[in-house]
């Protein structure tokens, strides 16, 4: 299996993704095509004594930044890392993509240069978060700020299939985030999206309140991607915010710091669970072939489960299963 990795996205580049490619190539014996300037990932390779056996240089000489359009990505920036490695992938030279650059860029680069599979609507980000029963899927995280009923039916259909071929999660429960639990709450994207989902082959568990989610009521949280990233960023925020604080607290005196001591395997199983680096990133779900977006300051840890990711959604054929899904719906309608 070969999988292409941009080389220049994200906070940490090019060191950290260059690391996390060499993790990837020794724990799982893939393939690697790192796409960016080749000197330069050449050069910080060997400051760090990284070696790129198993790692395939492909050149772009240019960069995208957080600061560009997402439109630059087709057009003034075609040239960049992150578009030459999306043209590669389309045009067969690999079976997934890795980023952590710009997101919008990354969904329009997609859209027009990888295309999304026949039939879906839109494409939408779903990073896996943690929850109090492990995890569940935030389906959309923020590709599309406003969505239609029938958008956030096919968010159901296609989080469920990768909750259970990726995450192996038996018949994902999928819930649609509302303001209430009952069906006649929110507004007539959740009327109507909650009458489609019911409908559906999906496990419909109705709608979901914000407070439920992190506790792990359902697998899959549909939701349109502003409402999604709302969700997404403050998660983070607290979660961040809850570290630092209980840091403080335990540091305070030799009492606390003693008490740290004996919460110390607890305290690393608890960080672990929350901690963003272990999921790897979060799949555009819908586009024509797999590609993953690596959060922005991904550290090479979450670039090797980035990449970690990518290889199971290629060989679980997640995609080929949203293709036969899609199909039966529409033949249903």
């Amino acid at each position: 299996m070969k999988i292409i990795v941009d080389g220049y996205g994200g906070d940490n580049a090019p060191l950290e993704v260059i690391k996390g490619c060499r993790m990837a190539v020794d724990e799982y014996g893939v393939e690697i095509v790192l796409v960016g300037r080749e000197e330069g990932l050449k050069e910080e390779a060997q400051k760090a004594g990284v070696s790129l056996s198993g790692i395939t240089i492909l050149n772009a000489d240019d960069v995208l930044t957080m600061e560009d359009k997402p439109r630059d990505v087709i057009k003034a920036k075609s040239g960049s890392s992150m578009a030459v490695g999306l043209k590669a992938l389309s045009e067969g030279g690999g079976d997934a993509f890795v980023s952590a650059g710009n997101t919008g860029a990354l969904v329009m680069g997609t859209m027009f240069i990888v295309k999304g599979i026949e039939g879906i609507k839109r494409m939408a980000l779903a990073p896996i978060m943690p929850s109090e029963k492990g995890c569940y899927m935030m389906i959309d995280g923020g590709a599309n700020l406003e969505c239609r009923p029938d958008m956030l039916l096919q968010f159901g259909i296609m989080g469920s299939i990768y909750m259970s071929k990726i995450l192996h999660v038996n018949n994902p429960r999928v819930g649609l985030v509302n303001v209430g639990t009952e069906p006649t709450k929110g507004t007539q994207l959740q009327h109507e999206a909650y009458a489609l989902l019911k409908e559906s082959p999906c496990n419909f568990i109705g709608n979901v309140e914000g407070r439920d989610i992190p506790a792990g009521v359902c697998d899959v949280a549909v939701a349109d991607g502003f409402t999604g990233n709302i969700i997404l960023k403050l998660t983070e925020g607290i979660g961040l915010t809850f570290a630092a604080n209980f840091k403080e607290i335990l540091m305070r005196n030799t009492l606390t710091k003693l008490a740290a001591l004996t919460l110390k395997s607890g305290l690393y199983d608890f960080k672990k669970k929350i901690d963003y680096s272990e999921y790897g990133g979060a799949p555009l779900m819908g586009s024509a072939k797999p590609v993953i977006k690596a959060h922005g300051s991904s550290n090479a840890k979450a670039f090797k489960n980035a990449i970690r990711q990518a290889i199971a959604f290629v060989s679980e054929g997640v995609i080929d299963e949203i293709k036969s899904s899609i199909r039966v719906e529409e033949k249903t309608e």
